[in-house]
């Protein structure tokens, strides 16, 4: 269900937001090691975010119909990023 995703998304950034700034005041005052671990982690809850917001588009797509339908309706082909005419 999309709206589960987006709730999921956003509270992966809210971590990943909490980690940066933690790994700034951390790099700021010259701890490095600690900066790194933060980073690091708001790096992985940034993935997550992603992956739950790219589910959450995919579901949408898939209920509102996809751009490959669309471009076939015009005619259109993918050729390698490339729009051609067939």
């Amino acid at each position: 269900m999309p709206q589960k995703n987006h709730e999921k998304a956003a509270e992966h950034n809210q971590e990943a937001a909490k980690h940066h700034k933690a790994a700034s005041k951390h790099a700021s005052e010259g701890n490095y090691e600690k900066a790194a671990h933060h980073a690091q982690a708001a790096h992985g809850h940034q993935q997550k975010a992603n992956d739950h917001s790219s589910k959450a588009a995919s579901k949408y797509a898939e209920k509102a119909g996809t751009m490959k339908k669309e471009d076939a309706d015009e005619g259109v082909m993918q050729d390698n990023g490339h729009s051609r005419k067939p």
